[in-house]
């Protein structure tokens, strides 16, 4: 009777251990759903917020590209119209460096819009090529500056640069009705330092639209600030001011 009691006891011990693993799996299984499903949701959450941020970030690529390249197609197309009658030679020479230079911005729009910016281009390289182009397109006073020696930045800090600079150059022409522009871009140890200057009329009050709430976004995203101020002594001088920490362009951190 002993043994048999005791056999029991252990009889019962076991099924009750095998019910509560059961329900416990039960239990689990239905966490494990629980959490697939918050995983889903939240799966789904990150691929709607990704989207938004990327045609955010192509609305604003949009605009300032082609918001540059514009302003100078279109002073280039009312130049030539000017020399049409009087110098038809010149006009015809004009047009043709037009269309090279629209075919030109055509091929940079494909790469910004498949994101196939060239890794190997400097920024200061790619500087140089936009002052050149916007020089000879509008025929404005354009001074340029760099000094210092360029480190290796990423992509999207070069991107941010350039993008400043274009706005900069549309807005001096576009809203300024600037006759001069001069640009800086420095080096230093641990500072990457962009001014652009114009002769433009001054802003009596300085509005963030698009343009100037892009370009800061843009700078901010990379630790940096942007200030633009205006202000009329001698001359009238407007100035877009950026500065931002190398450590949050560089393409290589080194501790």
């Amino acid at each position: 009777m002993g043994i048999d009691n005791l056999l029991f006891c252990f009889i019962g011990i076991w099924v009750s251990f095998v019910a509560k693993a059961y329900h416990q799996k039960n239990e689990m299984a239905a966490e494990i759903e629980q959490q697939n499903k918050r995983l889903t949701l939240y799966a789904a959450e990150i691929e709607k917020m990704t989207l938004l941020e990327e045609r955010n970030r192509m609305s604003k690529e949009l605009h300032d590209t082609l918001g540059h390249s514009f302003i100078s197609l279109i002073m280039s197309l009312d130049a030539s119209i000017a020399l049409l009658d009087r110098k038809p030679a010149e006009a015809k020479d004009r047009l043709i460096r037009l269309r090279a230079l629209t075919e030109q911005n055509l091929d940079e729009m494909r790469n910004w819009v498949h994101e196939m910016g060239d890794e190997d281009s400097s920024l200061t390289q790619q500087v140089e090529e936009l002052v050149e182009r916007f020089r000879e397109h509008t025929g404005i006073v354009l001074n340029s500056s760099l000094v210092g020696t360029e480190p290796l930045l990423r992509f999207e800090g070069q991107q941010a640069i350039l993008r400043v600079i274009q706005e900069s150059f549309t807005n001096a022409l576009k809203h300024g009705k600037a006759s001069q522009l001069d640009l800086e871009l420095r080096f230093s140890e641990s500072m990457l330092q962009l001014i652009i200057r114009n002769n433009g009329k001054p802003m009596d009050k300085l509005e963030y639209g698009f343009g100037l709430t892009t370009m800061n976004h843009r700078i901010e995203q990379l630790g940096g600030s942007l200030r633009v101020s205006s202000k009329e002594e001698n001359t009238t001088v407007t100035e877009v001011r950026c500065e931002i920490p190398l450590k949050g362009v560089m393409r290589y951190v080194q501790n």
